[in-house]
Formats: C-alpha cells, sequence, structure tokens
C-alpha cells in the first residue's frame, strides 16, 4: 500500500509542475526561486491525496480534490485571495457593471463564519436592516460553519424572487435575528445627491463601478448650475469600495490636475505604481475619453467634507486618504475599515480565475492604509449607529495582512461570543432599520454642514481640534 501511494505521489508531483509550468506560475513568482519546487511538501500533498482516493468514505473526483486545495491555498493566506470558479468569476465581471443577482452584501470570513462587512445601499439586504459586524451563523437550514467563503456566497445568490432565510449573530441582542429576504437583481446607484439647503450640497458614493466618475459628474453639473454651491459634503459612510481607477476619478475630480492619488508596492514590479490624477489613470471603461472634462471648474474649490465611517473600505478609503493628505477635504467621522491592499484577478483556464492578493495601497504622503484605516480629522459618532460597538474591521479578520509600515496596537481580545439561545427573534424584513443616510435626522451629516458653515461642530471628539473648511487655492 505504502508503495502505492509513493507510485501515487510521483506521478502527482509530475503532473503538479507540469501545471505550475503551462499556467506560467514562473512568470509571477519570485525569480530567484520560481524553478525550484518544495518536492518534500508535494510529496507529502500527494500522499495525502493518494489516501483519500484509495480510503475516504465515498470516491471523490479528482477535479474536486484539486479545487479545494486550490481553495486552500489562497484562504489560507489572507482575507480577500480566493479562487474564482466559472459562476464565481463571470459574476465579478458582472458586478462590476452595477448590476447582479443576490441580497447586495459584502462579506467577509471570521471564525469560520461569514461577517457582514457592509450592506449595499437599496438591496433587500440594506433594507431589511443588515449591519456591519452581523455575523452570519445559518443559511435558511444550514449552518454556516465549515463552509468557504465562495460557498457561502454561492446560497446567498440565486435567481430573483426566490428567498432565503439568514440566521444572524448580533452582539447587541441577546437572542439570533432570523429574518427572510427576497433574492432581487442588484442595480447599484452607485452616485446620489441632493441640495441640503441652499448653497449646501450632498454627494453620495456608495459603491465604485464602471460608471461611477461618469454619473458623478452629471450629478455634480446638475447641482453647480442650480445656484451657487458654498460647501459640498462627498458621503463615503459604508462604501465598500469597487474599482481603483473609479476612486481615482473621484479624487481627481475634486484635486488638480496630476496630483498623486495612490500608489501601491508589492513584490513584483507591475505591483510597484503611482496614480495621478490625468485620464490615463482613471479613463478605463469609457474608451479613453476624459470623463471629468466637462465637470464644473467651481468643483475644484469649493469647501468640502468626507463622511466615513466602519464601512467605508478599499476604493473609498483611497478617495478620502488623498483628498485629507491634499489638504482639500476634511475627514469627519469614524475611523474606516482599513482595506488597503490590492487584489489582481489573474484569469485561469476553462473561465475561471484567481483573486490575488498582490500589493498594498499608500496614500500620497506615504501613509499605508492597510489593517489601519483613515483616521477623520474630526472625530463625530454617529448616536443612532448600533453597530458601531460590534463594527468589524480589517484588524479584526484572521490572517489579515499587516500594515506593512504603521506599527498597529494589538486590542484585548473579544468576550467569546456566545452560542445562539432560544427564543429565537424572528424579524420581517424592514423591522430592522437601515441607516438613513442623507435624511433629515442624519447627525453625521448635520455636523458636517455645520462644519462647513463654521458652527460648532456636535459630539466632536474632545481630543480633536476642529479646523477651517478646507478648500484649494
Amino acid at each position: 500500500m505504502h508503495n502505492k501511494f509513493r507510485n501515487i505521489g510521483l506521478i502527482f508531483i509530475g503532473v503538479i509542475a507540469g501545471v505550475l509550468i503551462s499556467l506560467n506560475f514562473q512568470a509571477v513568482a519570485d525569480r530567484a526561486t520560481r524553478t525550484v519546487l518544495p518536492i518534500e511538501e508535494l510529496r507529502a500533498f500527494t500522499e495525502v491525496f493518494g489516501a483519500i482516493k484509495a480510503n475516504y468514505v465515498e470516491p471523490v473526483e479528482d477535479k474536486k480534490l484539486i479545487t479545494e486545495a486550490i481553495n486552500g491555498m489562497l484562504t489560507g493566506l489572507d482575507p480577500h485571495s480566493a479562487y474564482l470558479d466559472q459562476e464565481a468569476f463571470k459574476e465579478l465581471q458582472v458586478g462590476t457593471q452595477g448590476q447582479f443577482g443576490g441580497l447586495g452584501i459584502e462579506v467577509g470570513m471570521e471564525d469560520g463564519f461569514v461577517k457582514v462587512i457592509s450592506p449595499i445601499e437599496d438591496t433587500p439586504a440594506f433594507k431589511a436592516g443588515i449591519k456591519p459586524g452581523d455575523l452570519i451563523v445559518k443559511l435558511d437550514e444550514t449552518p454556516v460553519k465549515g463552509m468557504t467563503l465562495t460557498d457561502a456566497v454561492k446560497k446567498m445568490r440565486g435567481k430573483p424572487n426566490t428567498q432565503i432565510t439568514l440566521t444572524i449573530s448580533r452582539k447587541s441582542e441577546t437572542a439570533p435575528i432570523v429574518v427572510t429576504l427576497t433574492r432581487a437583481i442588484i442595480r447599484v446607484q452607485s452616485v446620489k445627491s441632493k441640495l441640503i439647503e441652499p448653497g449646501y450640497v450632498w454627494v453620495r458614493v456608495s459603491q465604485f463601478q464602471e460608471a461611477t466618475a461618469e454619473n458623478l459628474v452629471k450629478q455634480l453639473d446638475a447641482l453647480f448650475r442650480a445656484g451657487q454651491v458654498k460647501g459640498l459634503v462627498l458621503d463615503l459612510r459604508n462604501d465598500p469600495g469597487g474599482l481603483l481607477h473609479g476612486a481615482v476619478a473621484v479624487s481627481s475630480a475634486f484635486l488638480p490636475a496630476k496630483s498623486l492619488i495612490v500608489s501601491t508596492d508589492g513584490r513584483a514590479e507591475d505591483a510597484k505604481k503611482k496614480f495621478f490624477a490625468t485620464p490615463d489613470d482613471y479613463a478605463r471603461g469609457s474608451r479613453g475619453e476624459d470623463v471629468l472634462k466637462s465637470i464644473p471648474a467651481a468643483v475644484k474649490t469649493v469647501p468640502m467634507v468626507v463622511l466615513v465611517n466602519g464601512g467605508s473600505a478599499s476604493a473609498s478609503e483611497i478617495v478620502a486618504g488623498a483628498l485629507q493628505d491634499h489638504k482639500r477635504a476634511t475627514v469627519i467621522g469614524t475611523q474606516s475599515f482599513g482595506k488597503g491592499s490590492v487584489q489582481t484577478i489573474m484569469p485561469l483556464g476553462n473561465n475561471t480565475a484567481i483573486k490575488l492578493t498582490t500589493a498594498r495601497y499608500y496614500t500620497p504622503s506615504g501613509r499605508s492604509i492597510q489593517a489601519l484605516g483613515i483616521t477623520p480629522d474630526l472625530i463625530v459618532e454617529d448616536p443612532s449607529d448600533t453597530a458601531v460597538a460590534t463594527r468589524v474591521r480589517e484588524a479584526d479578520l484572521q490572517r489579515h495582512l499587516e500594515n506593512g509600515k504603521a506599527k498597529i496596537e494589538k486590542a484585548e481580545p473579544a468576550a467569546p461570543r456566545a452560542k445562539p439561545a432560544a427564543p429565537v427573534a424572528n424579524v420581517a424584513p424592514g423591522e430592522l432599520k437601515p441607516p438613513d443616510f442623507g435624511g433629515k435626522d442624519d447627525f453625521q451629516l448635520l455636523q458636517a454642514v455645520a462644519f462647513l458653515k463654521g458652527e460648532p461642530v456636535k459630539g466632536q471628539s474632545p481630543t480633536v481640534a476642529q479646523t477651517k473648511p478646507a478648500s484649494s487655492n
């Protein structure tokens, strides 16, 4: 039997080596070690493979074993690297266009459960009151514990008008929350805007997509044509991110031409890049046209506030960091999520791909966003945000990539989460209230407007000095 495993192992090492070569993995590996295969580790891997094939209680297809091995390699690296099968790869491509099927939740994995990073605005999950930091413990009758993130996402997605029941553990609640949601085609309106009061406008970006910059220009043009604008609030709260060039474009809308927006740094040469406020760096997806060419000139100088919170992640942190470093805007709110790593989509054969973390983002001044986030100039908590105490951030995720520059103080470990206990609170969609961003009772927005008007800001941290509204000269 041992010889049988050994023969299988030797054959499989050859197969693995051939696969590595055929997929050109050497092209992205370290030049110094790319031709050296870890023979002993591959031998152990193939012995396990052979043992499963020969002894597992039921027959297992080779394809399943190889796919699960790839999954394990990637998910063991960090929370954002993943293997994308045909369905997941297709959904990723469709999702960047602003339309996809499902519930509308940006999620990550923690302790074997699905954790909500941020619900996407105007989706079934958002309208049902799902909050950042919620822990999804069961999908219909299936426990999430033991699922991969990809499998959990697959189960949450499905045909429009079909239902799924989520069992949610929320630290502020004594009993699990059970809510039944109806899947829908998610059409994300990534830019919203309105006149808050004469002279003061609110622009919200809920996600960075292909058409975000174009929609931003149209709405800014309409707002500035309607009358004099004395102050502008750019709302990035609960914005989970999206496309890098969308973040570069939104930043460029408010900054002088050729300003440095963000830089990336990784091991490979093509991971070391700088992105500037130039059409070459933000025009992707718009046929090479300068989507910002018709933006009103006053947009570059109007006094400005950026609102962020713990649900502001990735691309939204790039925008907030760029405007803060260039002293173009005052950032108000709470510490952002801290997702400052770059994921590169590397297509494989058969319409599959891997999503691999390849670099870290840095703000124009050289600050790493990763596992730290953007610290607001003025800390202003939202008293209506019940998820503040339990909100999950990048630094809370297992195997998160370290900052790379800043030393991050480790927080005291949280108390163990209590096991779900009866009774279970069954909640109808809509009973859990979503945040009313831009509403008349939006506390942080009201404070942002007060700041722009030079009035006292309520609820701000006493350790942070108030400054004058920022604008460029």
